[in-house]
């Protein structure tokens, strides 16, 4: 797969995913000449000309389930991940290295999003009674 960056990550495929990619691939996706996995909907059936398809399908679901996150696109993808990942124990390196982040700042980001786990983790201010 390639990331961002356009970088190749090879990453483990969990079992329920890789059967439910058979089962779309088996039943559901309709019968084309590309060999690419996720095809348009509509005619002509081809793979997603650009990475910026994808931010457009998900600006679109956005749209019909009438959200209006800080984050738009593709980007709430990999920002949900993070999320999702430093919520369950993750560290924030093993998500700067996941998401191919080549500075530890900018991972940072995903830090005061958990709100509840920072404050957790934080000590009581000096000369202020707990």
């Amino acid at each position: 797969m390639h990331g961002k960056g356009q970088r190749l990550a090879r990453l483990p495929l969990p079992a329920d995913v890789g059967a439910a990619l058979v089962d779309y691939l088996r039943q559901d996706r309709p019968a084309c000449s590309t060999r690419r996995v996720f095809i348009r909907i509509k005619a002509p059936r081809r793979s997603f000309v650009s990475p910026s398809t994808i931010c457009c399908i998900v600006h679109r679901a956005l749209k019909r389930a009438g959200l209006t996150p800080a984050f738009k696109g593709a980007h709430l993808l990999r920002h949900s991940l993070a999320t999702d990942l430093l919520r369950r124990g993750a560290s924030l390196v093993e998500i700067g290295q996941l998401l191919h982040h080549s500075q530890p700042n900018t991972t940072q980001i995903y830090a005061k999003v958990d709100i509840a786990a920072l404050r957790a983790i934080a000590l009581p201010w000096p000369g202020v009674a707990s």
